[in-house]
């Protein structure tokens, strides 16, 4: 087949393009420029870049150098503007709202995706492959496709590509789904590849070191938005009575419990954590662990994979976020393209903004955002 690799520059990537071309298969390489470096907006205190080990300059060359070993066309797409607009700006607004976001779920299916299946199109290929650890079968008697989980459970990504459609996952091949991150390497290693023995990327491609807070700062600041800036506020117990202050509700997330600036007598009972970011009147809610934790809530924007919207209630197993452990829950479908989530046991940390997926053993059957 002729198929359009997405190269990131990392091993993963750099390895499934290599699995590819060793099956026989006609390859064009393609990376994506996101994020636009010139802005200058990830800079230390002293103007210096911040450091990058994702969808960088560096990451760019590596991925143009592996294309070259492996001997097919590589190309890079300019889709800075687009990622500003439909990943960046959400991110932050969505702080703002009160939200923790999870921007990597729209950047693979609105973004990467889309933008890699109309130009995979147009050159006739017929697959778009990536370094995800997930799979993808067609299941013949629905006529449909199904998203797996990865054999290797610690890496399985499909948490961050729920929202592929039908069409999407009709094109998408996943190389690695059938491997662990050991056999990735060794796969890259046995193709001589120069990035063999490249590190992970765990940050946001776009918040280099980690700090939410300080990028939304500073974008704010270069976007002259400094009024939208989160200013000081008020911490406030569960009763609604004041117990400290918070320096923005953009520096806490559901869950929380360090960094609370609360009056010492209040934490001599028992540890107190982020249970509710009130936007609206600037105040950060906390509460003890029980409070933390809940039954049941809503998503929107949900997407069925395995199947069309329900019209009855479906059982499932629901992750609330990448890390979290899959618990068993009622899925009971609302109108306007919502869910709510109805858990047999409580859930710590269920957190606006974060995406939720539901499964059936290894297969997603869809997902959603969580909203309240």
């Amino acid at each position: 087949m002729k198929i359009a690799v997405a190269m990131s520059g990392g091993v993963d990537s750099s390895a499934a393009a290599a699995i590819l071309k060793a099956a026989g298969h006609e390859l064009v390489g393609f990376t994506m420029q996101l994020w636009n470096q010139r802005r200058g907006i990830n800079v230390d205190e002293n103007g210096e870049p911040l450091p990058s080990r994702c969808c960088s300059l560096d990451d760019v060359y590596d991925a143009r150098r592996v294309a070259g070993e492996l001997g097919f066309p590589f190309y890079v797409l300019n889709l800075e503007d687009d990622f500003e607009r439909d990943v960046v700006q959400p991110f932050v607004q969505s702080y703002l709202n009160g939200e923790t976001p999870i921007p990597c779920v729209a950047c693979n299916s609105r973004l990467k995706f889309a933008s890699l299946d109309r130009l995979a199109q147009s050159l006739g290929c017929e697959k778009v492959a990536t370094g995800h650890y997930a799979r993808v079968v067609h299941d013949t008697a629905a006529n449909r496709y199904r998203l797996l989980r990865g054999r290797d459970e610690r890496k399985d990504q499909t948490y961050f590509l729920w929202e592929l459609t039908q069409a999407q996952l009709s094109h998408a091949l996943f190389p690695l789904g059938e491997m662990s991150k050991a056999e990735t390497r060794e796969a890259a290693r046995e193709a001589d590849l120069s990035v063999a023995e490249k590190s992970e990327s765990q940050e946001i491609c776009f918040v280099p070191d980690g700090n939410y807070a300080g990028f939304i700062d500073r974008y704010l600041e270069a976007e002259g938005k400094t009024g939208d800036i989160p200013v000081r506020g008020e911490i406030v117990n569960t009763s609604g009575q004041l117990i400290g202050t918070h320096e923005g509700t953009h520096r806490y997330t559901i869950g929380q419990r360090r960094g609370l600036n609360v009056r010492p007598a209040t934490t001599r009972t028992l540890p107190l954590y982020v249970v509710g970011i009130d936007s609206e009147h600037n105040r950060v809610v906390v509460g003890n662990e029980q409070e933390l934790s809940r039954r049941e809530f809503i998503a929107a924007g949900v997407n069925w994979v395995a199947f069309d919207e329900p019209s009855n209630a479906v059982r499932a197993e629901v992750r609330v976020r990448y890390r979290h452990t899959p618990a068993p829950a009622t899925l009971e479908p609302l109108p306007h393209n919502r869910v709510r989530v109805v858990f047999d046991e409580p859930q710590r940390a269920v957190t606006p903004g974060q995406a939720t997926v539901f499964y059936a053993a290894d297969e997603v059957v869809g997902g959603g955002w969580i909203v309240k």
